[in-house]
C-alpha cells in the first residue's frame, strides 16, 4: 500500500463537480508536484488532503490509516501557505515554536527542535527578530521552519514562491530542494509554474478541470506526453503543435490530427545558405536571451513555429529561411488531442 493514497476523491461546490474522482498513490519520501492552469483544482485537492476542505466522496489513506473525516489537526500533516501566515507581533523563534507550545511540549525539546530547523534554513541569526524585520524569502523560510519543527508525515506547499521576485524564487526553490533531500520527507507541492515542477519533482501530477491528465517523472512527461494538453503545458517555450496538413513531411499522423515539435527540434537556415531542402518560411521575431535564442517563424504552409538554438543569430524580422524539423522526435496527436504512435 502507498504511503498516501487518494481513492476516488470528489469535491462539489453546489452543482459544480470541482474534483472528479481523483485516484493517486504517493510513496514515502516522494516529492510530488501538482501543476496545472488556474482553476484546474490543484489547490482545492491540496486543501482536501490537508483537511481544510471537506472531501465529498472517496477516501484518503495516510500510512495505512483512514484520515478522510479527521480534522486537519489530527492528520499529522503540515502546510506552508503562499501568504506565509506568520504572527507579526511574535519573534521568529515564537512563530516557529507556536504549535509545539500549544501542545505543551517540554521547553528544552522546543528549543532543540527550533534551533535545528533554524540551522537547516539559515535562520539562526534572525530568531529574535519579528517578521517585519525580514525579507520575503526569510519570511517564507520561517513558515517552512514552523512546519519542520512539527515533524509531520507529509509536508504540503501551496504555491509558496509566488509572492517572491524572480531571484528569490530561484534561490528559495534550491533551498526547498535541499531541504527535501536532507529531511527525506514526503512532500506535495502545488504550483502553476511548470519550471518549478520540472526542477523540484520526483513525479508531476498534471491536472485539468478537476481531474488528472497524466502522472510521471518530469522527463517522462516531457518526452512522452499523453495528450496535447500535457505536451504544451510541460516545457518552456511550449511545444509547437500544428495541423498535420501544414507539416506534410511528418508521416503516420491520424486523419485530422496534429504534429508536435519541441522548439529544440526545429532548426533554420538563411535563404541561400544551406536552406535548400528545407521548408520555406519567414522570420517573425527573434528573442535573443543570451545563452539561447528563440526564433519565431511563419511557414509558407501557414504553420507558426518557434525554433530554439544555443547559438546567436544574424537573422532578423522578415528574413526568408529554410525550416528543418527532426522528424524522428515529432509527436503525433489524433483529432481529439490524444497521443498516437508513429506507424
Amino acid at each position: 500500500m502507498a504511503f498516501l493514497e487518494l481513492r476516488g476523491v470528489e469535491k462539489y461546490f453546489g452543482s459544480l463537480r470541482a474534483i472528479k474522482g481523483v485516484d493517486l498513490s504517493i510513496e514515502k519520501g516522494e516529492f510530488v508536484v501538482f501543476v496545472g492552469p488556474s482553476g484546474c483544482g490543484k489547490s482545492t485537492l491540496l486543501r482536501m488532503i490537508a483537511g481544510l476542505t471537506e472531501i465529498d466522496g472517496g477516501s484518503l489513506q495516510l500510512d495505512g490509516r483512514d484520515i478522510t473525516r479527521l480534522p486537519s489537526s489530527k492528520r499529522d500533516l503540515a502546510m506552508v501557505f503562499q501568504s506565509y501566515a506568520l504572527y507579526p507581533h511574535m519573534s521568529v523563534f515564537d512563530n516557529m515554536s507556536f504549535a509545539l507550545r500549544l501542545a505543551h511540549v517540554d521547553k528544552a525539546v522546543i528549543k532543540e527542535k527550533v534551533t535545528r530547523a533554524a540551522e537547516i534554513l539559515n535562520l539562526v541569526p534572525y530568531l529574535n527578530r519579528t517578521p517585519r524585520e525580514l525579507s520575503g524569502g526569510q519570511r517564507q523560510r520561517v513558515a517552512i521552519g514552523r512546519a519542520i519543527v512539527r515533524a509531520p508525515k507529509v509536508f504540503l506547499f501551496d504555491e509558496p514562491l509566488s509572492n517572491l521576485d524572480a531571484a528569490l524564487r530561484g534561490q528559495t526553490r534550491v533551498e526547498i530542494h535541499n531541504l527535501h533531500r536532507s529531511l527525506g520527507a514526503t512532500t506535495i507541492y502545488v504550483t502553476h509554474d511548470q519550471v518549478e515542477a520540472m526542477t523540484l519533482a520526483d513525479r508531476i501530477v498534471v491536472l485539468r478541470d478537476g481531474q488528472i491528465e497524466q502522472v510521471g517523472t518530469p522527463l517522462e512527461l516531457y518526452d512522452r506526453p499523453a495528450n496535447q494538453f500535457v505536451a504544451q503545458f510541460i516545457g518552456s517555450p511550449q511545444m509547437n503543435v500544428v495541423e498535420a496538413r501544414q507539416l506534410p513531411v511528418i508521416a503516420d499522423v491520424p486523419a485530422g490530427g496534429f504534429v508536435g515539435l519541441r522548439p529544440e527540434d526545429v532548426s533554420l537556415q538563411p535563404a541561400g545558405q544551406g536552406a535548400e531542402g528545407g521548408l520555406p518560411g519567414t522570420v517573425d521575431l527573434v528573442e535573443s536571451l543570451g545563452a539561447e535564442t528563440l526564433i519565431h517563424v511563419r511557414m509558407d504552409s501557414g504553420a507558426q513555429l518557434i525554433a530554439r538554438q544555443s547559438l546567436r543569430t544574424a537573422l532578423r524580422h522578415g528574413d526568408k529561411v529554410g525550416v528543418f524539423v527532426a522528424a524522428a522526435n515529432a509527436h503525433r496527436f489524433d483529432a481529439q488531442g490524444r497521443a498516437a504512435r508513429a506507424g
